[in-house]
């Protein structure tokens, strides 16, 4: 898609007055279109995306944690997509660069509260929020708005099964009704027509890519799902926590969230829904001492009569002209050093010496393919374009 065809999409722009809601701890939000205290810093993005010459302006809510700062990165080489408001409470009047020094050669608005976010110079937005604050931040955008989110909030389906996992109530039911689940190359022309999308977890985006297409095929059981994941710290967030110092992480793994991780019943969901029928996981994740870097390790029961040659046949199939989901060779085994900074997801199958089980492999960046990276992936097609449209960084090795 050109430049020139991009630049023909129209959005609403009527100025978003005031919304308000009410957040988990009962304080009013304000998030209003205009910033009247701030006017210059509207004529600035204004200025620099008039200057970028690029078509669709976006939002980036939440950018100073390590989602947001990886849109960020990513957007800098985004041919259609420039940054005009980016929004971080704890770091607001701040610069990108002053809180990430890697990211110090974007010239780019300073971030701002998101009660004195102005929206009007804006056509998408990524959500990159922590869980429970999401909901209300949404349903007070501009409808005109397209969304990422990236936190959990619009993941499950029943709000019931969010308050069961998430410990509270979820506020936007109507909204739920209206986003699409973004694993993006199993629902893709859902995505299309979306406005709302809701970006799988890192977890569920390692094991749905290769359990899907092989639950619908019917070539493994529902039963005896067996999951050992295990991720790089910066999963964990970029939030000052006693467990994630380095003494504490470094040399050694640490299981945790046994039989109650909340990706839990997001990773349910997807498979139940491929299977036509109630799936249950075992499924336990472990933290370890890497910054970034996931891996799912599945163990699964094959249906009678079918081989391994069955399952890695599929999986060709399901992926062999996909961009981002990359079968090995036979034999090959995928390393997370190999994905590293890239929005690629490495998978292969393996025969368990136990008859009927086989182990399959799948490795991503947990910050990339496993969160904004997709999210990128999501808006491209939301938006019309090649779904690689900026992403085609390759793997940072050693």
């Amino acid at each position: 898609m050109s430049s020139a065809h991009l630049s023909s999409i129209r959005f609403d722009r009527e100025w978003f007055r005031k919304s308000e809601t009410k957040s988990s701890n009962g304080r009013k939000l304000h998030i209003r279109g205009s910033v009247t205290s701030s006017p210059q810093s509207v004529q600035f993005a204004e200025a620099k995306a008039e200057k970028s010459g690029k078509a669709v302006r976006i939002g980036v809510l939440g950018a100073s944690g390590y989602t947001g700062s990886e849109i960020v990165r990513l957007l800098a080489n985004h041919p259609h997509f420039g940054i005009t408001l980016m929004t971080a409470d704890r770091k607001a009047g701040q610069s990108i660069g002053s809180v990430f020094p890697h990211l110090i050669t974007q010239d780019l608005p300073d971030m701002v509260a998101i009660k004195d976010a102005n929206f009007s110079n804006v056509d998408a937005v990524f959500c990159c929020l922590p869980h429970g604050t999401t909901q209300d931040i949404i349903k007070a955008l501009p409808k005109s708005l397209k969304i990422v989110d990236l936190s959990a909030d619009f993941r499950l389906q029943e709000i019931a099964e969010y308050e069961e996992w998430y410990g509270q109530p979820h506020r936007a039911p109507d909204l739920q009704k209206e986003a699409v689940y973004g694993l993006t190359e199993i629902l893709r022309e859902e995505i299309k027509a979306a406005r709302l999308v809701a970006n799988p977890g890192c977890y569920p985006t390692t094991i749905q890519l290769p359990l899907v297409p092989l639950l619908k095929a019917n070539l493994i059981e529902t039963r005896n799902l067996i999951i050992d994941a295990k991720s790089g710290v910066s999963g964990a967030g970029r939030g000052a926590k006693e467990a994630n110092l380095y003494t504490e992480i470094a040399e050694g793994i640490h299981s945790y969230g046994i039989t109650r991780h909340r990706h839990v019943p997001e990773i349910e969901q997807g498979l139940s829904d491929a299977a036509h029928a109630k799936v249950t996981v075992s499924f336990t994740p472990h933290l370890m001492p890497m910054s970034r870097g996931m891996q799912s390790t599945i163990y699964v029961e094959m249906t009678p009569g079918v081989t391994i040659e069955d399952l890695y046949k599929q999986l060709k199939i399901a992926y062999e002209d996909e961009e981002f989901v990359i079968l090995l060779e036979k034999g090959v085994v995928p390393h997370t050093r190999n994905v590293r900074g890239s929005n690629y997801c490495l998978l292969n199958v393996f025969p368990d010496r136990i008859p009927g089980r086989a182990i399959i492999v799948s490795v991503i960046d947990n910050l990339v393919k496993g969160a904004s990276g997709q999210a990128l992936q999501n808006l491209n097609v939301m938006m019309g374009l090649p779904e690689n449209t900026g992403l085609l960084y390759q793997p940072l090795f050693p």
